[in-house]
């Protein structure tokens, strides 16, 4: 029996993760706008003793407008407002957003999310992405979205800049003493001053150091710039990978990365995301999965793939037939690449590629008993693919009840995941270290 645990985030969208989820009977179509349905998700994922619940997003709708569905979740909160609410109902689980780089400025970010510790008690997490489309750049005053090396050169910055206001106090800089009537020692505050080449930023940040010290940092990028800059400055991984050789290989290469900027492999979880569909036995959960891929639309499902191959349309090519050769996106490379490597691999027509990843949007989907889904889990855990996992329920409420109670049970016996809460911050629960502040000693 190990003693090393694995990391499990539940990864929330409003229906589930399957392209079709809203459309399942058990489903709730409705649930991106009922704040019940999430305070019920999350009650649910910290009964399983999750380390986090997770939200991405988007600054656009994303889909097919004319046919009246979304690709993507696109009937749900601002992240950051719902995880606020969120705090107020939960009391161990982390809290982790999304939220671009590309489209907000370094101070408001910084103080939304150590506003989001504070209130929580120091439970929320940052992922750091660069946005993806045009269609978010149209929001925002630009014609096209910035070019893929630059956005990552701008990210780069960003989040020094955001660490640095994070230590705008040092932790002990409010004594609030009202006999002298002194609330905060002068000395121990600093400001930034930062003057760079896509920001100028003064500071102090407004608010006292955060419980975490900072929010726990997690990027989601597997591009080359995306990977370079996780080894630098992230301490979670989300990522995408199909196969247990590839996982294993994404895996060594972000920690191999470390040594180089002064970092240790334990400082960077690596947390792919999985989604399982599970039934009482692997007939049952077929036979769900088989109900999922039946309501998938097909031109909500070419859709969906010419999204996140890049925004090549494919609607003029056979459905039946191979993908076409693609030029390369400025937006969802790493993504667009898993595609096309699955495609070419199981020489999958356009149909099938569609159907293949509308579980998951190119993560992986793992069908079968609970039995089957701890078996998987320990597999890539153990093998060094993977230090957790980002749980991506099909369909909601159903497919994380299902995980809570017969896959987490498993997982417990084994000795692979926690019973119990042993600390009270995100920090705590994934076995980081709190980062001290730059300006003390």
């Amino acid at each position: 029996m190990t003693t090393a645990k694995m990391s499990l985030g539940a990864f929330l969208m409003s229906s589930g993760h399957h392209l079709a989820a809203w459309r399942h009977p058990r489903a709730w179509a409705g649930g991106g706008l009922d704040f019940q349905h999430f305070k019920k998700l999350a009650t649910t994922a910290e009964r399983g003793k999750f380390d986090a619940i997770f939200f991405a997003d988007n600054l656009a709708l994303m889909g097919s407008p004319e046919l009246g569905q979304f690709t993507t979740a696109g009937d749900v909160f601002d992240p950051l407002v719902l995880l606020s609410g969120l705090a107020a109902v939960t009391e161990r689980i982390g809290l982790v957003s999304t939220v671009s780089t590309s489209y907000n400025e370094p101070y408001l970010l910084a103080r939304k999310f150590a506003s989001l510790d504070h209130l929580s008690g120091g439970r929320s997490g940052w992922n750091l992405v660069t946005s993806a489309t045009d269609l978010e750049a149209l929001n925002f005053g630009r014609d096209k979205h910035f070019e893929h090396g630059d956005r990552y050169q701008r990210a780069e910055e960003f989040i020094d800049v955001v660490t640095g206001l994070w230590d705008s106090f040092e932790d002990d800089a409010f004594i609030r003493d009202k006999s002298s009537g002194v609330f905060f020692q002068p000395d121990k505050l600093h400001v930034l001053n930062h003057h760079g080449e896509n920001y100028r930023v003064r500071g102090p940040l407004n608010i006292p150091r955060t419980p975490q010290g900072y929010p726990v940092l997690i990027q989601a990028g597997s591009s080359e710039p995306g990977k370079a800059l996780a080894a630098r400055t992230a301490e979670v991984v989300f990522t995408a990978q199909q196969t247990l050789s590839n996982a294993q290989a994404f895996y060594a290469d972000v920690k191999g990365r470390l040594a180089g900027y002064g970092r240790r492999p334990e400082q960077l979880k690596v947390m792919p995301g999985i989604s399982p569909v599970i039934g009482r036995t692997q007939s049952e959960a077929e036979d769900k999965y088989q109900q999922l891929q039946d309501l998938v639309e097909p031109r909500v499902g070419l859709a969906m793939l010419a999204g996140m191959a890049g925004g090549f349309d494919l609607s003029e090519y056979d459905l039946d037939g191979p993908l076409p050769e693609l030029p390369q996106s400025n937006s969802m490379q790493s993504r667009q690449a898993l595609f096309i490597d699955l495609a070419r691999r199981e020489n999958l027509t356009i149909r099938q590629l569609y159907l293949k990843v509308a579980g998951a949007r190119g993560h992986h989907t793992v069908i079968g008993t609970p039995k089957t889904i701890a078996d998987t889990l320990e597999e890539w855990f153990v093998g060094q693919a993977a230090d957790g996992f980002n749980i991506m329920p099909p369909f909601l409420p159903e497919g994380l009840d299902d995980f809570v109670d017969g896959v987490v049970p498993l997982l417990q016996q084994r000795g692979l995941f926690r019973t119990e809460y042993s600390g009270s911050t995100l920090r705590d629960h994934l076995g980081l270290q709190r980062p001290g502040n730059r300006y003390q000693r």
